[in-house]
């Protein structure tokens, strides 16, 4: 079994820059709709511009008080002592339930992410990787017993 990752605070998670290739290519779209007609359609010119600035401001920070989303919107937090739980659901964003069953959309953490959001959080958001790993050891010294 492996040790915690000690993660250094504050902890962002972002979207991947591979993204910003989608962007690109968004804008070469752009381009070409924008010199077929730009009076109709110049307006395609700002969609790159748009999606490059949400890539950008989109993410996730964990600090030693809590979780802070920042969207194009802006910013929203909350401390540790809010939050209750996390939800999954089945299409969207990973959500923070709080205590007043309100919920805090965390945009760019997925279950994947949860091992090194659990070492972020020091723990106060559980590892559900961990735990199956320690249910699979303590199985198989059972099994060699």
């Amino acid at each position: 079994m492996s040790e915690p990752v000690a993660i250094e605070l504050p902890a962002e998670f972002r979207i991947h820059p591979i993204s910003y290739f989608a962007v690109f290519m968004m804008a070469v779209s752009a381009l070409v709709l924008a010199g077929v007609s730009l009076p109709y359609l110049g307006w395609t010119l700002a969609v790159p511009v748009v999606v490059a600035l949400w890539v950008h401001r989109l993410r996730t920070i964990v600090t030693e008080d809590g979780l802070t989303t920042q969207t194009l919107r802006g910013r929203r937090s909350a401390t540790w002592d809010q939050i209750v739980g996390l939800r999954f659901p089945r299409w969207g964003a990973v959500r923070a339930v709080l205590q007043d069953d309100s919920t805090l959309t965390l945009p760019t953490i997925s279950f994947r992410d949860l091992p090194r959001l659990s070492a972020a959080s020091r723990g106060r958001i559980p590892d559900p990787y961990a735990a199956q790993d320690a249910a699979a050891a303590s199985n198989s010294d059972e099994k060699t017993s």
